[in-house]
């Protein structure tokens, strides 16, 4: 198994062998460490003579070095980000981060004598690309998760004047990163960006659309599922799972919880499972406590801590809805494409690219979860309907369908390679 010794002492510049690639993600919470196992496994299993070297944070190292793919280190390698690199790859000011991430790119692309580096997060990096740095000839590309300045064109949309601000920078940088020569591809979940992109940018081709991909469906031990069969099956059962941050909704669902009418409380049942942000944790149970005193008639259960793989499919599979109450969040969310896979509904905000989503392929109820009161009612309403009302099975998996690990990773693959 590889080690966490100095990353210089492991990667050797590879002048004379395969082509030799780096992806980079220096985060640890979300999606970071399924995706570059998908990664990982599709290099692995792949035909072409490449090498990829994987720079990643420390938190996940040991689990994705363990990881089978890993064992291929002929074609993968796994590197441990320096504690100095981490630290100022999550710098708490934007701008600095941002530095650090791209300095750390071009560190390890020398270092290993690749050709082409992928950054898994690119949203970090659009100030020093619109500055036109480069990697010494080097080609560069990744995902940019939250694009938020066509949200306009997706549905009713009245930004804050924070909210103003940031899409003015984007709108900004946005065109000057696509002119950087370095930057080779600029990838998006947001399947409405590119043509936004293509039709106000001048290098706007560069956009292109990579899916998101699904996770697949594993055989739960029956440990796994020991916290799924806890659920009561005699109501209705919804579920909030994942980094329980105040973004993803967890506060505004207690908020929600505790006005719920009673004869609706006595119908329902709440599983909230996952690791609650440290900084959210006192008011996270201090919410939980009120829900608990102001409705005796309502089942609820608090699991703090992160879930293995197995037990998120248990817990979907006895769920009725999967909650994914995000506060006015700019991006795309796993969340729903784990309850479209399971042929459950989502209860999710009608902001941005999540709303449009859920409207245009009737994934479930779109609401604005901000507002307890309205999100209340929604669960009220969840509680009392049919999901027939609000959630088309067919067309949520037709949504799934091409959204395959296998086909993310051979977007990013073919735009490591340089693609056109």
């Amino acid at each position: 198994m590889p080690s966490k010794s100095p990353a210089g002492a492991q990667a050797k510049p590879l002048a004379d062998g395969p082509r030799s690639f780096v992806i980079f993600e220096p985060d640890a919470e979300g999606h970071p460490c399924e995706w570059l196992k998908h990664l990982m496994h599709f290099a692995a299993a792949d035909k072409r003579d490449y090498r990829v070297t994987f720079v990643v944070a420390r938190e996940l190292y040991d689990e994705l070095a363990a990881d089978g793919a890993a064992s291929r280190q002929d074609r993968v390698q796994v590197l441990a980000l320096e504690p100095s690199e981490q630290a100022l790859c999550r710098h708490p000011l934007l701008p600095v981060r941002g530095f650090a991430r791209w300095w750390v790119m071009r560190r390890y692309l020398e270092r290993t004598g690749s050709e082409a580096g992928h950054f898994l997060s690119l949203d970090h990096l659009t100030l020093p690309l619109a500055l036109s740095l480069g990697a010494r000839g080097r080609r560069l590309c990744g995902i940019l998760f939250r694009p938020s300045v066509h949200y306009r064109a997706l549905g009713s949309y009245e930004p804050s004047l924070k909210e103003w601000l940031r899409d003015a920078r984007k709108a900004l940088l946005y065109p000057l990163m696509l002119r950087n020569s370095a930057v080779h591809r600029v990838l998006t979940l947001d399947p409405y960006f590119p043509t936004y992109a293509h039709d106000r940018y001048g290098q706007g081709g560069k956009v292109r659309t990579v899916v998101d991909p699904v996770h697949p469906f594993v055989n739960e031990t029956a440990e796994e599922r020991t916290l799924a069969d806890s659920m009561p099956t005699d109501r209705v059962t919804l579920l909030l799972f994942g980094f329980l941050s105040e973004r993803k909704g967890v506060l505004s669902l207690l908020d929600a919880l505790c006005q719920l009418p009673a004869e609706a409380a006595a119908k329902v049942g709440v599983m909230i499972a996952g690791k609650v942000d440290p900084a959210l944790r006192d008011r996270v149970y201090a919410g939980l406590k009120k829900v608990i005193q102001e409705q005796p008639e309502l089942w609820i259960h608090l699991e703090d801590r992160r879930l293995s793989s197995g037990e998120i499919n248990a817990l979907i599979k006895e769920a009725s809805v999967v909650l994914a109450p995000y506060q006015r969040f700019v991006g795309s969310s796993g969340v729903l494409l784990w309850a479209a896979q399971a042929g459950k509904p989502v209860l999710t905000q009608d902001l941005g690219l999540l709303g449009c989503l859920a409207r245009t392929h009737r994934l479930g109820l779109a609401l604005d979860t901000t507002d307890s009161e309205v999100l209340s009612k929604g669960i009220e309403y969840i509680s009392e309907s049919d999901t027939r009302s609000y959630f088309d099975q067919e067309a949520a998996a037709n949504y799934i369908r091409h959204q395959s690990p296998q086909n993310f990773a051979s977007e990013i693959f073919s735009s490591l390679m340089g693609t056109p």
